[in-house]
């Protein structure tokens, strides 16, 4: 009895580290969310020291005050989106995403107050993590980071850009 216990209970053990090992993502964007074209945009910068290549702005605001500064990189293959410790935006939104747009100036192209941008033009990555502080974002495989020349914080319930980065 006492040998059959044990043995249960190592297997639970072995179960519950197995799982703790396996990577979850609750924030992954569809193929159907991320909308990418080729379009022209700046060269990446190579970072030989950390084997990466970067573009990178600071945010301007548009319909709240937006701070910061948001970076794509490349790490062996993969594209990520960072914002900088200084980053933040206004908490008054719900519904907040990391989106790359295909415009370096969204106030050009929208209008105040919400600077609502076009389907189309963007790419969704992912939920905003934090409203403050630094934090990094998968860029899915189906987007193309090349053929965007700007970050934004988007609000997708109501279609208004927070604050945009220009990238260079």
């Amino acid at each position: 009895m006492i040998a059959k216990n044990l043995s249960l209970a190592t297997a639970a053990v072995v179960l519950i580290l197995g799982c703790a090992s396996i990577p979850t993502n609750s924030q992954k964007t569809s193929q159907a969310e991320a909308i990418s074209t080729p379009a022209a945009s700046a060269p990446l910068e190579t970072n030989t020291k950390a084997n990466t290549k970067s573009r990178s702005g600071s945010f301007i605001s548009a319909e709240h005050t937006t701070n910061g500064k948001a970076s794509i990189v490349q790490e062996n293959g993969t594209y990520f989106i960072e914002l900088n410790e200084g980053f933040k935006t206004s908490e008054n939104g719900p519904d907040l995403f990391v989106v790359l747009h295909r415009s370096p100036n969204i106030l050009n192209i929208s209008k105040p107050p919400d600077f609502a941008i076009a389907e189309g033009d963007y790419a969704l990555i992912a939920p905003l993590k934090s409203f403050n502080g630094k934090q990094r974002y998968e860029i899915p495989k189906n987007v193309q980071p090349d053929s965007y020349k700007s970050v934004a914080i988007w609000c997708r319930k109501f279609n208004a850009t927070f604050g945009f980065a220009p990238l260079s």
